[in-house]
């Protein structure tokens, strides 16, 4: 062990006449401890948010989505899934129509996005038959019913839409299409009565309340689009290479079709949802740096009473470098301690984070994250250990930097000055 690292050891070792300025130091320690621990847990909630919130888009949405810039929709859309499907990493793909209707319920109505898809081909491509919690995707094409003299097709209607309209399974509602049909007898609106068939949770308030599925067949007869759909959904093995596998299908199909991956479609949320992380990384680094100036308020003091000894070094032949590494080497060993005792907290904490907040809800009778306001059964979290990294580099480097100022003064004391009045 080098003398200078051996001194600096030694100059954090409580005694007698430190026992202020060690105290000083517990606190540096404690805060850089405070500001690691603090960054790591946020980070993963923040993380786990933004993986649960994906999640829950990507089980009603699909990973790619081609549209045509024609506006009476796609024709040849078979012809293109089995095109798309010669792609690397594409696992299957299904077509879609997609339109706003009216729907009613005895003397309620509400505007919906509805849904067109093909029941036998919808369940590869997105996890709406897992968020069903009544019914089937096979009853849209033909509804189950006690008349066999009438058939009408199927609906599935979103949890939070079933509840606004007053419907369960089995009621019969109408669909009105904002589209009207010309007759001998004028201008009538497009009216169709379908039966609720099921109902979906998917996680997300926006989609339980404001979309409804129905049989690829039906919404082609509503909306008049015979052999036509707007649109074809792929699912992909790889959901991060999304927006890689769009391109290579863009550039496949060309004009005029539009291939868009799952983060440009929701490009708003998940910007805000980063720009969020990265603001509270800036903001929880303060503590860090609270920490960073009671570390150079601790080594100025350590400068001021160590003046004797640091010109007893020097005049030994201790070099003005020497010196400087006495007390930088100080600020990193402080810094070193915090960060390592805030990453063991950190990593303690977040994979228990949920019994930790149970723990508190229980003490103080409180709720933190209602489910019918939040929608989360537990609290998300997941730690990225590049992230960790990250924090850890940033928490090291700040604390050496602080020890470089104190340590540099140190360093340029004159030591006839400290021995003139020994």
């Amino acid at each position: 062990m080098k003398y200078e690292f051996r001194v600096s050891l030694r100059q954090l070792v409580s005694r007698k006449s430190q026992k202020f300025i060690s105290l000083i130091t517990l606190i540096s320690i404690g805060g850089v401890a405070l500001g690691v621990m603090a960054l790591i847990v946020v980070i993963a909630v923040m993380t786990g948010f933004g993986k649960d919130l994906r999640d829950k888009i990507l089980g009603t949405n699909s990973h790619i989505v081609i549209t045509s810039f024609d506006r009476d929709g796609m024709v040849d859309y078979e012809k293109i899934i089995r095109e798309v499907k010669t792609v690397a990493q594409v696992k299957d793909a299904a077509p879609f129509i997609l339109k706003h209707v009216m729907l009613s319920f005895g003397n309620r109505t509400s505007g919906v996005v509805i849904r067109g898809v093909d029941p036998k081909r919808e369940g590869n491509v997105s996890d709406l038959q897992k968020n069903l919690v009544e019914g089937t995707l096979s009853d849209l094409e033909s509804a189950p019913s006690s008349n066999s003299k009438i058939k009408r097709k199927g609906i599935i209607l979103g949890h939070e839409l079933s509840r606004s309209l007053g419907a369960s399974v089995g009621d019969i509602i109408g669909m009105v299409s904002p589209t009207v049909r010309m007759t001998p007898l004028g201008i009538i609106p497009n009216l169709k009565m379908v039966q609720v068939v099921g109902l979906f949770e998917s996680g997300m308030y926006e989609y339980d309340a404001n979309m409804a599925f129905v049989s690829l067949s039906s919404a082609q007869q509503m909306f008049g689009l015979r052999g036509k759909v707007s649109g074809i959904e792929i699912k992909v093995y790889e959901i991060d290479a999304a927006a890689d596998i769009a391109g290579i299908i863009q550039g496949k199909l060309g004009f005029p079709y539009l291939a868009r991956d799952w983060m440009q479609m929701n490009k708003n949320l998940f910007s805000a949802l980063k720009l969020e992380k990265i603001v509270m990384f800036i903001i929880l680094i303060l503590i860090i740096l609270v920490a960073a100036f009671n570390i150079i308020s601790t080594l100025f003091m350590v400068v001021m009473d160590k003046t004797k000894d640091i010109a007893i070094l020097m005049a030994m032949g201790a070099s003005r470098m020497s010196i400087m590494k006495i007390f930088s080497l100080q600020g990193l060993v402080i810094g070193l301690t915090g960060t390592g005792l805030g990453c063991l907290a950190g990593f303690t904490i977040v994979p228990n984070i949920n019994e930790i907040v149970g723990g508190i809800e229980n003490l103080f009778g409180i709720k933190a994250f209602p489910s019918d306001v939040y929608y989360l059964s537990e609290l998300p979290s997941e730690i990225q250990y590049f992230d960790s990294f990250l924090i850890i580099i940033f928490s090291i480097v700040i604390c050496f930097a602080a020890s470089l100022y104190p340590a540099w003064r140190a360093s340029r004391l004159d030591p006839v000055d400290g021995l003139r009045y020994e």
